[in-house]
């Protein structure tokens, strides 16, 4: 095949996949039917159901192998209640796993496959667990929509159509091959402003469906966002990356007044929130103290 033809053809077949991810979406903004509609776009994702959890899998295992999990049973079993509560009313369609990191830094995300870590910082920004759970709702969000593989599909897509047809072994190379091989795992770690909008939809909507109020979602942001002005560092440079601007607040805040019905009652906080955040703030006092007392331990030396 000559050289224009090819570029002719990796277009044709790039552009209708990249096109696809702009089709307007109505199921998305109707409540009434989560779990019953598809919210992963069409036509646009290399990876299967099973290798995106394979490599969530995988990346899952190293982020505990670098991190250090908060493995309390009683805090660890609520926060992953609290998860699976949200997943069971939301379009997720594979198992979903919530783990939480003892880390001070603002930080919550969603690897492939629904591997979701959330930060002890964030679970002492909240305020509530209507404001916890709109987090990990947001997270599902992120999860059910299957965005990291999605976006990493993209990335291929536009390799395909930019690289020089020198490395695509023959042309088709890039287009065959796995694109784990190609993404690296930071990518996962990254969405576009498109998919954090579109997380911002989808958990609102989780959060309602669960019996939550969804208001607390747009409480929590101005939350990190008020952090991040008066502590700047504090908050992940994943959510500077895309920062809770009043347009996306606002834009939240619409979504809640357009989309969701209107309900009597709430759930807004309950006991075993206070219970279990009194627990942690406990556990990692006790940390910090015995990591100081490591550190300032006197130490014998030996006679020469």
């Amino acid at each position: 095949m000559k050289k224009g033809s090819l570029i002719v053809a990796i277009i044709s077949l790039t552009l209708p996949l990249l096109a696809a991810e702009k089709k307007p979406a109505d199921k998305k903004k109707d409540p009434g039917q989560i779990g019953e509609r598809n919210v992963t776009g069409r036509f646009n994702n290399f990876y299967s159901i099973e290798k995106e959890l394979a490599l969530g899998k995988q990346l899952s295992i190293e982020v505990r192998r670098e991190a250090h999990i908060v493995d309390d049973p009683i805090v660890a079993e609520y926060v992953n209640r609290l998860g699976q509560t949200l997943a069971r009313n939301s379009d997720v369609t594979f198992p979903v796993s919530f783990t939480l990191i003892d880390s001070e830094e603002i930080n919550a995300f969603t690897l492939p496959g629904g591997f979701v870590f959330l930060n002890t910082g964030m679970f002492k920004l909240s305020d509530n667990e209507a404001e916890l759970a709109s987090v990990l709702a947001h997270e599902l969000g992120h999860a059910a929509a299957r965005h990291a593989t999605r976006q990493a599909t993209q990335r291929e897509l536009m390799a395909a159509a930019t690289i020089p047809l020198v490395l695509f072994g023959g042309g088709v190379g890039m287009l065959a091959r796995p694109a784990a091989a190609v993404a690296g795992p930071m990518a996962f770690f990254h969405f576009s402003r498109e998919f954090e909008s579109e997380a911002d939809l989808l958990g609102v909507q989780y959060l309602w469906k669960s019996g939550y109020d969804p208001n607390a979602s747009v409480d929590m942001f101005e939350r990190v966002e008020s952090t991040e002005r008066e502590k700047p560092g504090s908050v992940s440079r994943l959510f500077r990356t895309h920062p809770l601007t009043g347009d996306r607040i606002e834009q939240t805040q619409k979504n809640i007044d357009s989309i969701l019905p209107s309900r009597e009652n709430y759930v807004l906080n309950t006991s075993e929130y206070e219970e279990v955040r009194a627990r942690l703030n406990d556990l990692l006092l006790a940390n910090k103290m015995a990591a100081g007392k490591e550190r300032t331990a006197p130490t014998l030396r030996r006679a020469q």
